[in-house]
């Protein structure tokens, strides 16, 4: 039963909005550091956001520095992000990665590393 659970995406056109939930079901986000990754198609695995665990500093890719936010909320014990101002190269899957033993700054440049939970993944489509 332990999982990251994400709810959220869909299609959007550009310059709309979206919100992405990472929810955990049992265990505890508070210890964990939690991360955005996406994949579009050809593309590489790239981390877009991510928050520590204990001082929630936070890293955001330069391509959606501005544009994206990610926060947690430790009583729903569930990790958001924000995308405004979506463009139609944000298009891609986009899962929630969490790992207690990383700080955001370590965890959002390595994108293929196995961490402890992975969420299922969401679709995100950006298009006029």
């Amino acid at each position: 039963q332990l999982q990251l659970v994400q709810s959220g995406g869909g299609l959007v056109q550009p310059g709309g909005s979206l919100r992405l939930s990472c929810a955990a079901s049992g265990f505890t986000l508070d210890y964990y550091a939690i991360g955005w990754f996406r994949q579009a198609p050809g593309k590489e695995r790239e981390g877009v956001s991510c928050i520590s665990s204990r001082d929630d500093s936070t890293y955001y890719a330069d391509s959606v520095k501005g544009r994206f936010t990610i926060s947690r909320d430790n009583a729903k014990n569930t990790v958001y992000l924000q995308m405004n101002s979506l463009k139609t190269e944000d298009t891609a899957i986009y899962s929630c990665a969490a790992d207690s033993f990383i700080t955001a700054q370590a965890m959002c440049p390595v994108p293929n590393m196995k961490y402890d939970y992975w969420g299922q993944g969401t679709q995100v489509t950006v298009t006029s």
